[in-house]
């Protein structure tokens, strides 16, 4: 079975490197699933779910708060602001961040400060909805 190299790195350091049969991504316009021998694509991800499915089946869930995809045909690589393994997620902080980020957007004032409240519930929403799923898959 084809399978394509995936390094998923963060400021913080590399997060996951290792072979796959098929990475699913939050690209900015939508979910993209990638699989060996891809065209090559750079785009922009927002925040939510990296799934990267091995060769077995078993299906690795990574949280990025955002960042950059790039595509080769052999490669794959997430470049995320912030990514977190599935199993560091904690569900009660990500909802106690989701409050404070709709607070946030209903006490803010100007456009920037709208703007800046409506990325942080955008994000806080995106890693509730990971934290969930993963909590179900437990």
């Amino acid at each position: 079975m084809a399978t394509i190299q995936v390094d998923i790195v963060s400021a913080e350091g590399e997060i996951h490197s290792g072979e796959a049969v098929m990475v699913f991504a939050p690209a900015s316009m939508g979910e993209v699933g990638i699989a060996p021998r891809h065209a090559p694509m750079l785009t922009t991800l927002k925040p939510g779910e990296v799934r990267v499915q091995d060769a077995d089946g078993k299906e690795e869930t990574f949280y990025i708060t955002g960042g950059m995809l790039e595509v080769q045909p052999k490669l794959v690589t997430v470049l995320a602001d912030t990514a977190l393994r599935g199993d560091q997620l904690d569900e009660a902080a990500a909802l106690a961040a989701q409050q404070s980020a709709e607070k946030a957007l209903e006490g803010a004032a100007d456009e920037t400060d709208v703007a800046r409240a409506q990325a942080e519930l955008a994000e806080a929403r995106a890693r509730y909805r990971a934290a969930q799923k993963l909590k179900g898959k437990r």
